[in-house]
């Protein structure tokens, strides 16, 4: 009965986790007020319809990208015209809102919002409709409300922000910096050149496409909302804002044709989107926590992600099904979660990280029936390094390698021959975690930044620093008390 109970019970957690995904595989946020699946009496505007709108309306209507000349990202840009020339939203008048227009259905045609995408939920129509018949008041609190921040009204800095993810352009004249609602391109010499600024607080992850047009981000609002950003590199401007899930999003990773994009989630999923329209083309549960990191194989037929739940598993992209975990399943083989991963530019090997701090090299596909026990994909530990291993990159030939870790508030640099062997060489005596790092294309050089904000450009083979700067301006503002 005991056997029996149990799994009954996880079948019943199995069916409401289910139920709890809309088709973008978030839980749906217009029943998260109501009693009983009911409507709540009075429909907040900052809990029952921003949330709709950050989910389904706002990444074709942001500042960076105002399609239709409509923004809805904040209370006061609701209430403007368009170019249909007429309000979205007008107070106490649900019937002349433009908005509520475009998202109900007319004449037996769909409704015309959200292009391209499902329908929204009637409920979901239902409680717009309520709030603007209430009034559209802005419920929103003081503490949520901060200050605009778009393409127009960049990020103010008075301390340098933490930087969580950098990367060289394919043909490494440029070099992206994630930042608070941006991301900060640079020449790779030297000189600012771009802010890309959108709606996300946390820019998580950043990768150039193969061909380098195109710079992804995977971010989002912890406790509020994830988001891909798919921006065009050579106009700076935004192409594709893809909103998903209730909290930010990680390891994002393009295929080798540039034709998919995947990135993991903090509510244990692997996806993968087309990167044209933003459709989500996989979709994958099996990890057990948050999947930090993902990488396409050599030919794109199969995806890698890493997760906090200590495993790297193996996905199918044509049939979005887990064929494999990569990693040992047996338990006390990882020693905690695993947060990095990177693909040998020429073949099929995986280096990895994580709270181990080892380094590790796997091979792909498995060729050797699994038994129990094992680690049979393991090719190669590098020596432990001191604290948690962040970040793990290959260089442009695969001969190398660099980790970035970090120990008691220090962090460290290290470059290894990818065969094996001692360091190469150091960088130490670094303020906090080093979270980002990457080697320039050309191999001389490697970049490397994390909790105290600054780039540091040092030479591969000595460990020299060559230069070393905050990424984004800073302010001499100084209020006296």
């Amino acid at each position: 009965m005991t056997v029996l109970r149990r799994w009954l019970s996880s079948f019943a957690l199995l069916i409401c986790g289910g139920t709890l995904w809309t088709v973008s595989g978030a839980q749906d946020p217009a029943r998260k007020d109501g009693k009983d699946g009911k409507d709540p009496e009075t429909v907040s505007y900052y809990k029952n319809v921003r949330p709709i709108f950050q989910q389904h309306c706002q990444g074709c209507h942001q500042p960076a990208k105002a399609q239709g000349g409509y923004i809805m990202t904040s209370h006061a840009d609701l209430l403007k015209k368009g170019d249909h020339d007429e309000p979205g939203v007008v107070p106490g008048q649900a019937d002349r809102s433009m908005l509520v227009k475009q998202i109900t259905p007319h004449g037996g045609k769909p409704a015309a919002m959200p292009r391209g995408k499902p329908p929204l939920l009637d409920r979901e129509v239902a409680l717009i409709k309520k709030w603007i018949a209430q009034g559209a008041k802005d419920d929103t609190p003081a503490s949520a409300r901060g200050t605009l921040i778009d393409m127009e009204h960049p990020p103010v800095y008075k301390r340098p922000p933490v930087i969580t993810s950098l990367t060289y352009s394919p043909d490494g004249t440029l070099l992206a910096v994630a930042g608070y609602h941006e991301i900060l391109l640079h020449k790779t010499e030297g000189g600012l050149v771009a802010r890309l600024v959108g709606i996300s607080e946390r820019i998580q992850s950043l990768a150039f496409s193969p061909d380098g047009k195109l710079l992804a981000a995977s971010g989002g609002n912890p406790g509020r909302f994830g988001e891909v950003q798919i921006w065009d590199v050579a106009r700076k401007k935004l192409k594709l804002s893809v909103p998903v899930t209730f909290d930010t999003v990680y390891g994002v990773s393009w295929s080798h044709d540039g034709k998919k994009l995947a990135f993991g989630c903090a509510d244990n999923t692997l996806r993968a989107i087309d990167p044209e329209t933003g459709k989500q083309i996989l979709f994958q549960g099996a990890h057990g926590d948050w999947v930090l990191d993902t990488v396409f194989s050599k030919d794109s037929s199969h995806l890698v992600s890493v997760s906090r739940d200590m495993s790297m598993k193996l996905t199918e992209v044509a049939t979005q099904r887990m064929v494999d975990n990569i990693t040992s399943i047996t338990p006390g083989a990882l020693k905690g979660g695993l947060m990095t991963v990177d693909r040998h530019p020429t073949r099929d090997d995986l280096l990895i990280g994580g709270a181990d701090g080892i380094p590790k090299i796997y091979q792909m596909y498995r060729t050797k029936a699994r038994q129990i026990g094992d680690d049979f994909n393991l090719i190669r530990k590098f020596p432990e390094l001191p604290g948690r291993v962040y970040v793990t990159r290959y260089n442009k030939n695969g001969s190398r390698i660099i980790v970035g870790t970090s120990n008691n508030g220090k962090g460290q640099v290290t470059i290894f021959p990818s065969e094996g062997g001692k360091a190469l060489s150091t960088f130490q005596g670094i303020q906090g975690a080093v979270y980002a790092a990457a080697f320039h294309p050309g191999g001389a050089l490697a970049a490397s930044a994390g909790f105290d904000g600054v780039v540091r450009i040092n030479d591969v083979n000595s460990g020299k620093l060559i230069r070393e700067f905050v990424p984004c301006p800073l302010s001499t503002d100084v209020t006296s008390k």
